[in-house]
């Protein structure tokens, strides 16, 4: 008995040996080279590295950039997009409404009316801000139930907002400014000036960033006061915004680039191509996952290469903990991946 435990022991050893000497499926893919287009036709799957780092993905299994897990029909139209922990929203900017879904297996919870032409949608950690663009107007809705809070005026073209921990910003596009408004109540603690159109806004901890669209650059404000830190030089039309824990990447549409500013100070760490109308973008804790007029985009946030791509219209995007979200608006529907 003693002699078959040995003998068993020694061949677990040898295979788990050989098994450490021949690369695993995963291994193989890691070091392939980075795939330009991922879809149908493309020859492999490429290998989310950011997934180690990741518990979610790896408890879901979840190994593979750019491959759409599921698709969510909606109404009207989806813009803008948020997380609120469990839940996907979705504002439908042709059907006056914001639907939840579910994140975990895409069921939608419930669609809920707002104000006219609802465009971008932000979590404040307890209930949802809905920006209505024609009536110049933000509704705030508790998240548990879609039920309605409040409804508080704002400037004319309100768009992209951002929370900073206890308040919520709002740019006014044709005002060329941003209101703050208290997430507790809705009350407004100040209108201030940026740049030419703005339209959507980031949080970096301590101060809040907004693009300005009609003019080639971003806006720093201190976000306890107002006051504006800096006015810094990006591509042609700036839209989306997103940090990342220690920069701000900002996708400037007409010219089809992305540019990296350090958040700290603003210097310009990088501009990266992004061709055919960028839109959106969104951090998932290693990647920067950019929406777009033709194409979806995924850039690799330590040195801005594109490790992935999805021929795909979309604009809003999202990250959920594990998987992002990415309105399709043409196609009323919303895309995991």
């Amino acid at each position: 008995m003693r002699t078959r435990i040995v003998i068993g022991v020694s061949l677990t050893v040898v295979v788990l040996a050989m098994a450490n000497l021949l690369p695993s499926q995963a291994q193989k893919a890691a070091s392939m080279p980075a795939q330009a287009q991922v879809g149908p036709m493309a020859e492999a799957p490429i290998l989310d590295q950011g997934a180690r780092l990741n518990p979610l993905k790896i408890g879901l299994l979840h190994w593979y950039m750019a491959d759409i897990a599921t698709f969510v029909a909606v109404s009207g139209q989806p813009y803008g997009l948020c997380f609120d922990g469990a839940n996907i929203w979705s504002a439908d900017f042709a059907g006056n409404t914001v639907t939840k879904v579910r994140a975990n297996d895409g069921e939608v919870l419930g669609t809920f009316k707002v104000g006219t032409q609802p465009y971008g949608v932000t979590f404040d950690g307890a209930n949802v801000w809905v920006s209505n663009q024609i009536d110049s107007t933000v509704t705030k809705l508790r998240a548990f139930d879609g039920k309605t809070l409040g409804t508080f005026r704002v400037g004319r073209g309100p768009s992209w907002m951002t929370f900073d921990g206890a308040n919520i910003w709002v740019p006014n596009g044709p005002d060329n400014t941003v209101t703050k408004l208290r997430a507790l109540d809705g009350k407004t603690l100040g209108t201030f000036p940026v740049g030419n159109s703005p339209i959507a806004m980031a949080f970096d901890g301590t101060s809040v960033w907004v693009t300005n669209g009609g003019a080639n650059t971003v806006t720093k404000l201190r976000a306890s006061d107002g006051t504006v830190l800096g006015t810094f030089t990006v591509g042609n039309g700036p839209l989306g915004i997103a940090f990342d824990g220690a920069n701000m990447w900002v996708v400037s549409r007409p010219d089809g680039t992305v540019t990296k500013l350090r958040a700290r100070d603003g210097t310009v760490l990088g501009t990266f191509p992004a061709p055919d109308g960028p839109y959106g973008i969104a951090f998932d804790g290693t990647y920067m996952w950019l929406s777009g007029d033709l194409y979806m985009r995924v850039l690799r946030a330590s040195d801005g290469v594109e490790v992935a791509s999805r021929q795909v219209q979309t604009s809003g995007v999202a990250f959920d903990g594990a998987y992002v979200w990415i309105a399709q608006t043409n196609a009323n529907r919303l895309l995991k991946f």
